[in-house]
């Protein structure tokens, strides 16, 4: 593996992909003196003001021969996150970086890594929070707001918690976390990646970055997780019984015993529970306290989209789980319900919906929804009914019949939005403006 070596001076960088984190690693980039080629297939009017306000000519949709010229002039390059495997980008010749890799050769400061096909976004948060009732000032990074690249360029932060996708570690090679947590692994981002065979070993990439004398966080319960632990630094793990972090009864248990109770947590679905320990195991190797852990998860304000409770029609409650864009998050979903209407579908990710028959005996009846519909109506049409709705709006009102006795309704598609949607964010609010323009009162416990 050739070494780049980005603080012995100026080097060369191709950027392929000029989205969000890209924008970050250019700036990123330029401050410290590199140079930068800036590639786009699909270049709208925001990526071209944005390549202009930095400086830079963006080069469009070239063809194979045109990036390979480019790429030649280079010293190494950035795919952009969520970049197809298949593009040529990644076989161009020269050596391949992830942004983590950049903010690691800028900054040496600790770094508490998150990955995990579900549950990311949660943990990291409430990662922040205790990290920061502990006294350590921490932010957020990542697959976030705020790429790694840009986040490094506050002072005054002690220690970063990256929400590391597997876009993000399938490239890197110098990142070195010294917490590695990995919540769970199912099928996902088959449209990105090879296979399920490339999407484990880039998920595996997080255990094998832990710096040395560095955690790895694992989940117990989950057989694909534990069988990549590393056998050279420590490792804690989380959620079975006889873990290092786990839950008897009501009380969470660490290795010096309980440090809180399910009744102080401000939600208490199984995965709530199981990511509260994460976070624990997560934490405290960096200095905080089981104590600040407790008050966080007593705090916290749950994330927007994922089970959150929006209405009630009729004496049934509606709730948009619209961020679970995989079979095994809306399964998940399902295990906080003795009963529910199920509204599902939009853009599979080139993975096999039939997971979702894990959550059937909670489901009373399904909505289909989106391009999947067919796919979510076969796996459930001969055990349960079944309606196929063309729009949202026909959704919640297909959803209002079927939930016949005050039967909790939830929407929760498994499936990425972009079919109808510019992302998850944009369905759940538009399945919370169908909710509430059917009548529904409003419901924000």
């Amino acid at each position: 593996m050739v070494a780049v070596d980005l603080v012995g001076g100026p080097r060369r960088a191709l950027l392929v992909g000029m989205g969000v984190t890209n924008r970050a690693v250019a700036g990123a980039l330029l401050r410290r003196g590199h140079s930068v080629t800036a590639v786009d297939d699909r270049a709208d009017d925001v990526l071209r003001d944005a390549a202009t306000d930095l400086g830079l000519e963006l080069v469009e949709s070239p063809t194979a021969a045109e990036l390979r010229n480019l790429a030649a002039a280079v010293d190494f390059v950035v795919p952009a996150p969520g970049l197809p495997e298949s593009h040529g980008a990644f076989s161009l010749g020269i050596p391949i970086l992830s942004e983590l890799d950049l903010a690691a050769a800028w900054d040496q400061r600790p770094i508490a890594a998150i990955t995990g096909t579900n549950g990311k976004t949660t943990v990291v948060e409430l990662c922040v929070a205790a990290l920061e009732r502990s006294g350590i000032s921490a932010m957020a990074a990542g697959n976030t707001d705020v790429p790694l690249v840009a986040a490094i360029d506050q002072p005054e932060i002690d220690v970063f918690v990256v929400e590391a996708s597997s876009f993000r570690l399938a490239q890197v090679r110098d990142f070195r976390p010294s917490v590695g947590t990995w919540l769970n692994f199912a099928p996902d981002h088959l449209d990105i990646h090879h296979d399920l065979a490339g999407y484990e070993q880039a998920k595996a990439r997080i255990f094998g970055s832990i710096a040395e004398g560095g955690v790895a966080v694992a989940n117990a319960l989950d057989p694909v997780v534990m069988s990549h632990v590393p056998i050279d630094r420590q490792v804690m793990t989380f959620g079975g019984p006889a873990a290092d972090w786990r839950v008897e009864g009501e009380k969470l248990i660490g290795p010096d015993g309980p440090f809180t109770t399910t009744d102080r947590m401000w939600r208490t679905l199984p995965h709530d529970i199981e990511n509260l320990l994460a976070v624990a195991a997560t934490v405290v190797p960096l200095g905080a306290t089981v104590e600040a852990v407790a008050a966080a998860a007593e705090t916290f304000i749950g994330l927007a989209h994922r089970v959150t409770p929006v209405g009630e029609i009729d004496g049934s409650r509606f709730f948009d789980d619209s961020k679970s864009t995989t079979p095994h998050s809306t399964v998940a979903a399902l295990r906080g319900f003795d009963r529910v209407v199920l509204i599902a579908g939009g853009r599979n990710k080139g993975v096999d919906l039939a997971e979702l028959a894990e959550g059937a005996s909670n489901i009373h009846a399904v909505v289909a929804i989106g391009e999947a519909a067919p796919e979510v109506a076969a796996v459930f049409r001969a055990s349960h009914t079944v309606v196929t709705a063309e729009s949202m709006d026909e959704a919640v009102a297909a959803a209002r019949v079927l939930a016949v006795g005050g039967c909790p309704v939830l929407l929760s598609p498994a499936c990425a939005s972009f079919d109808w949607y510019r992302n998850y964010g944009d369905r759940g609010d538009d399945f919370i403006r169908a909710v509430r323009e059917s009548g529904a009162s409003n419901d924000s416990n």
